[in-house]
């Protein structure tokens, strides 16, 4: 792997193939591999629940430590500069996991570091929450070639790694939003692109039907996200008619899983019929974070 993981782009298919099975592992309780010794730093511009909690709990599992700085504590580009913070961080710890708003700033903090970096969530990719999905999908299936998942709502940061991972391994995915709130269109020609090399297929429409008829999994998010919260009433007209509930949901597989990576807000993007009900594994994506952040830091940070 690279020094940093700030995209599902910077992942070959040998790399992710590698980092899934190796979560396995790790969840199944091997303890091969540990992180004696080192020391994490959180950098959160947002605040946090499953991300915090996980990157935490999986640096203690490891034999390691984890030290949380939020905005208040050290004011990311304002109090002082992302490179300095980069560099100063760089001299006491070994590795950085960033939540960021901007993605630039993640990317700074990996150009002006000597260690690694992790993208915690930017507004433009969330690599750990696209791997910990897919990590469940593969617990519940033979194999991820050919496997459909349909994502519904806003074309997102949590859209764009789920593309992108898809694509880079062969999954057949669809994505439906409303016009204007589509993915953006880099992500969504690089998704195409590895879509073609690994024998995958992406889908952009704005019929939520069509996107999630026969589907093996059905995603959504919040049709606001972190940042956004003024565009929230304006957002709930034009995302109404992509609701995942027992309607749409049962245009898919028989077989088929609901997967939300939460928050959530029930009776917006999804009902809690459907969130709560017998198909969903929304608590398994949740659970998933912990090993597949591990997989991550163990890559990363065990050199």
């Amino acid at each position: 792997m690279r020094k940093d993981l700030l995209s599902i782009d910077d992942l070959t298919a040998e790399e992710a193939r590698e980092l899934l099975s190796l979560a396995g592992r790790l969840k199944s309780g091997a303890a091969e591999h540990s992180l004696p010794g080192k020391t994490l730093a959180l950098v959160f511009e947002k605040p946090s629940l499953r991300t915090r909690v996980t990157f935490e709990v999986g640096m203690t599992q490891l034999g390691g430590h984890a030290i949380y700085l939020s905005m208040q504590d050290i004011g990311l580009g304002q109090r002082e500069s992302v490179s300095d913070v980069a560099q100063n961080l760089s001299r006491w710890v070994d590795g950085i996991a960033a939540r960021t708003f901007a993605h630039q700033s993640a990317v700074e903090l990996g150009e002006h570091s000597s260690i690694p970096v992790i993208n915690a969530l930017s507004d433009h990719e969330h690599p750990c929450q696209a791997l910990a999905d897919v990590l469940t999908l593969q617990e519940r299936s033979k194999g991820l070639s050919g496997l459909s998942l349909a994502y519904v709502g806003d074309g997102n940061n949590v859209c764009h790694s789920l593309l992108l991972l898809a694509a880079l391994l062969g999954m057949d995915m669809r994505v439906a939003t409303p016009t204007s709130y589509e993915p953006n269109a880099g992500v969504l020609e690089r998704a195409k692109a590895l879509a073609e090399q690994s024998g995958g297929s992406v889908l952009l429409t704005d019929d939520p039907a069509l996107a999630v008829a026969q589907a093996d999994a059905v995603y959504t998010d919040v049709w606001a996200s972190m940042g956004d919260e003024h565009e929230a009433e304006a957002r709930a007209e034009v995302f109404r008619p992509y609701q995942v509930n027992s309607a749409l949901f049962g245009l898919a597989k028989p077989t088929a899983v609901a997967m939300h990576c939460l928050p959530a807000h029930r009776g917006d993007e999804i009902t809690g019929e459907v969130l709560d009900g017998p198909h969903s594994v929304v608590l398994d994506q949740a659970e998933n974070r912990l090993h597949a952040q591990k997989a991550v830091l163990v890559s990363l940070l065990g050199g």
